[in-house]
């Protein structure tokens, strides 16, 4: 699962670097802000803008997990790298997380949103409080992160990076929460992306579509009932 995870992320930079003429210079210096770091296709990103110099801010659920990544990515050559720790279900955290980046970073080019929350198969993922929880953390949060960091990112022309699934495109059995917070994502910056088209504003916007999924976890999921994860 991790060989197909890093090769699908290193296809998913090379497609998107290579279609704009990416410069790997462009990075270094750049600041950006990571959520979802400690894990995954999160810390694997923070990987990447390290060894490309960027100055970063990590955030996730799990400090002990962001202070692992913090270090590996300063021995990989990040000048600057902060981390907050950070529960995305609060409404009140993205303000403090965005204002901690902007502190420390004087300002952002990159916004990076990967990170979520995922409630296991079965009934009890769909009550109404596991689908607010999970349209928090992964709907409500990122629009809330990207309005707070958007005057930043419209002053230094910077780029909105959204990392998403395929539920959020193609709807499937025991995911009805989850799948609706996805598909809300889709639109709602499918919908921005045009918008600051029409009013001008040179922020470049990416969907990042993961489709890969580790069925053995899905599994496990199902058999051991209901619970709620972050990170």
């Amino acid at each position: 699962m991790k060989v197909l995870l890093l090769t699908g992320l290193g296809a998913l930079f090379f497609a998107y670097y290579w279609a704009d003429n990416f410069d790997p210079a462009s990075l270094q210096g750049a600041r950006v802000l990571l959520t979802g770091a400690s894990a995954g296709v999160g810390e694997e990103l923070a990987y990447h803008y390290a060894r490309l110099g960027s100055h970063l801010v990590l955030t996730a659920h799990t400090e002990a997990f962001l202070q692992k990544v913090v270090g590996n990515c300063r021995k990989l050559g990040a000048p600057k790298v902060f981390y907050i720790a950070a529960d995305m279900a609060s409404p009140e955290v993205p303000e403090r997380v965005v204002q901690f980046a902007l502190d420390k970073l004087g300002g952002l080019d990159y916004l990076v949103l990967n990170h979520l929350g995922a409630a296991p198969a079965g009934a009890p993922a769909r009550s109404a409080q596991a689908t607010r929880w999970l349209m928090q953390v992964n709907f409500l949060s990122y629009v809330q992160l990207t309005s707070l960091a958007l005057p930043s990112l419209t002053d230094s022309k910077g780029s909105l990076v959204v990392v998403s699934s395929l539920l959020g495109r193609v709807p499937t059995s025991f995911s009805s929460p989850y799948s609706a917070a996805k598909f809300a994502l889709d639109s709602f910056f499918g919908s921005l992306r045009r918008e600051l088209d029409v009013q001008d504003v040179n922020v470049a916007i990416t969907m990042c579509i993961l489709g890969l999924q580790d069925r053995s976890l899905a599994a496990e999921g199902i058999r051991g009932g209901p619970s709620i994860q972050q990170s």
